[in-house]
């Protein structure tokens, strides 16, 4: 009788603990970044995407751009299908939908830049778990411009429960020119971010603030250095085994980056601390002249048929009942 009533005592632990696991699965959510390497369709828009339509060298195509689109699709399936997702090297919104397709839990927040290349950044985000507030853009010159010829920074404000949480979805421009040469343009990007994040912090203290993007700086350039001192960093080189989210000349090191304020640690939503991530899932990868590299969708105009250039990189969140 003592055995039978011990068996039922392990049997309805076992149980309890299972079903306390699954809960915790199904509040456990995923916030990620992706540099999608240049994901246009294939209709020739108003924007300079010659580069990427059917005629051009590069023979972009619809099974081409079908396969870009499973092959993004597979990366959101193996980051447990992100609550949001920011992305980059978009070339519209048209793109996001294709992305998302028949998946009704995602809603999209984009605006079209005037990305001189025709490239936007956007953001997915999981409906059926946050209410949109509101979404806007932050448009701005570069030094040297007269007028605005960059990614847009792309901002939404969120409630989960009674708590409020601004996203900043960000494609700083490029090393072009020469990385000294063109670190005033970046920082420009940082110190409008940065702009913002004070404009957030001053009118609503308690709101939660995630900043990502593609800087195209490191953790310790100027740029990064800025937004690091009002936010915390989440990805650095020990954030996977490589050392870097992309690779230049067999050189691992950050260039994607996931920051948030020190109050999105507690709460209802809750950042865990020290879970960013820069992901390997295996397909992501390659081997190029006996170095591990990022499994690319072209080198150049030759097609290879990978996922991006860039590694995908995350945090994790617990939303608490």
């Amino acid at each position: 009788m003592q055995n039978t009533k011990s068996s039922h005592n392990y049997y309805f632990t076992l149980l309890f603990l299972l079903a306390t696991q699954l809960a915790f699965a199904q509040k456990l959510q995923q916030i990620a970044f992706y540099n999608a390497e240049n994901l246009f369709d294939t209709i020739d828009g108003p924007n300079d995407d010659a580069e990427f339509l059917p005629a051009a060298e590069s023979n972009w195509n619809s099974e081409k751009y079908n396969t870009k689109l499973q092959h993004i699709r597979k990366v959101m399936e193996s980051l447990d299908m992100p609550m949001i997702m920011g992305v980059c090297e978009i070339e519209n919104k048209t793109v996001l939908s294709d992305l998302i397709g028949q998946d009704q839990r995602y809603d999209i927040v984009h605006y079209e830049s005037p990305d001189a290349r025709g490239i936007d950044v956007g953001m997915l985000y999981r409906k059926d778990l946050l209410k949109l507030k509101e979404s806007g853009k932050i448009r701005f010159v570069l030094p040297g411009d007269s007028l605005p010829s960059t990614r847009d920074i792309v901002w939404a404000h969120f409630q989960y429960k009674k708590e409020h949480l601004y996203v900043l979805v960000n494609h700083w421009p490029s090393r072009r020119g020469g990385t000294a040469e063109s670190a005033p343009r970046r920082m420009a990007a940082a110190q409008q971010a940065a702009s913002f994040i004070d404009s957030i912090q001053k009118i609503n203290p308690t709101a939660k603030i995630i900043f990502m993007g593609d800087l195209n700086d490191h953790p310790q350039d100027a740029g990064p250095q800025l937004i690091a001192s009002k936010l915390t960093p989440q990805i650095t080189k020990v954030s996977n085994s490589f050392g870097g989210s992309y690779n230049y000349k067999n050189e691992w090191d950050v260039l994607d980056h996931i920051m948030v304020s020190n109050n999105a640690f507690s709460g209802k939503f809750q950042v865990i601390k020290e879970s960013g991530q820069i992901h390997v899932f295996p397909y992501l990868l390659t081997e190029y002249k006996g170095q591990i590299v990022p499994n690319r969708t072209y080198a150049g105009t030759k097609y290879l048929g990978g996922y991006s250039d860039h590694l995908p990189v995350s945090i994790q969140v617990i939303l608490h009942p």
